[in-house]
């Protein structure tokens, strides 16, 4: 009986907001494995004690991102990690985007602005500005030119916290056809799902924000399909994804671009494709029996 831990964070009296966890916990137990939902922080965890432990849901990560990526490599040389740690060191940190786009991957234009550098910042185009480590659109926002100095504020609010932000032109095509996010899953598409903008205009950058606003499953075309492929093929030292997603916007050009590319721990929609549980559970007994 293989012993799998699910790493989730502690929503202490709060509602938990991963849906799928009691669904897949329950899966792998009826498939016969020993499966244990565990705080990714818990100092009590003796993380040996598994065969694997998978990376569900740790949603507070990006807040305490060195000691997140701490933890991951000390549970790498512990047990098998999905995904592996090196992995998750370099997609905690959305500088990644320059890498695929080095590799040939259509992404959208990023600028990074380090804390010291100048506000360097769109003179007649939509923008966005949103750190490097974030999820949940933490910290994010867009803008029209007319509202740069609100932008600068914002810029220098990250800076203070020692955070590099991002600014991207705002693709205006995700408020046509929104944002598809194209999941993996042992090395195959398990599905893939469309959501509707998640900055509105004029909400303030600390602001809470739904992240998967109108949320619906979606068929991925070829070109889809081959933009997200060739992203996962650029993932360097990654000969072993267990999960991934893809999340894609399409450009001026209307082709698509990568927007995000989720490897640490991205919400797998399983309430939304239920059929996807079976492929889950597979992969990650195959993952389990590996080790």
């Amino acid at each position: 009986m293989p012993r799998i831990a699910l790493a989730t964070y502690d929503s202490g009296d709060q509602p938990h907001h991963d849906r799928d966890l009691p669904v897949l916990a329950a899966a792998l137990t009826d498939a016969g494995a020993e499966a244990v939902t565990v705080h990714w922080d818990d100092p009590g965890t003796d993380w040996s004690g598994f065969d694997l432990v998978v990376i569900r849901s740790t949603w507070d990560y990006s807040w305490r991102a060195d000691e997140f990526v701490a933890w991951a490599e000390g549970v790498g040389k512990a047990t098998r990690l999905a995904n592996p740690a090196a992995v998750v060191r370099w997609n905690a940190d959305k500088r990644y985007l320059g890498d695929l786009a080095a590799a040939g991957v259509p992404v959208v234009p990023t600028r990074y602005l380090a804390p010291g550098d100048a506000p360097e910042l769109p003179d007649e185009t939509e923008f966005v500005v949103k750190p490097t480590f974030g999820a949940g659109a933490r910290l994010a926002a867009r803008y029209t030119p007319g509202e740069r100095e609100t932008a600068v504020r914002h810029l220098a609010r990250m800076h203070d916290e020692g955070l590099t932000a991002m600014v991207q032109p705002y693709v205006k095509g995700i408020d046509v056809s929104g944002e598809r996010a194209l999941q993996f899953f042992g090395g195959r598409l398990l599905h893939a799902s469309r959501k509707r903008a998640v900055l509105a205009p004029g909400a303030a950058y600390d602001a809470d924000k739904v992240p998967h606003p109108d949320l619906e499953p979606w068929t991925p075309t070829s070109a889809e399909l081959s933009v997200a492929e060739r992203a996962l093929a650029a993932v360097p030292d990654a000969p072993e994804l267990l999960y991934a997603r893809v999340d894609l916007v399409d450009g001026e050009d209307g082709e698509p671009r990568v927007m995000e590319l989720e490897l640490v721990e991205p919400n797998l929609f399983l309430f939304l494709h239920p059929g996807s549980v079976d492929q889950v559970v597979a992969g990650i007994l195959a993952a389990a029996a590996t080790r």
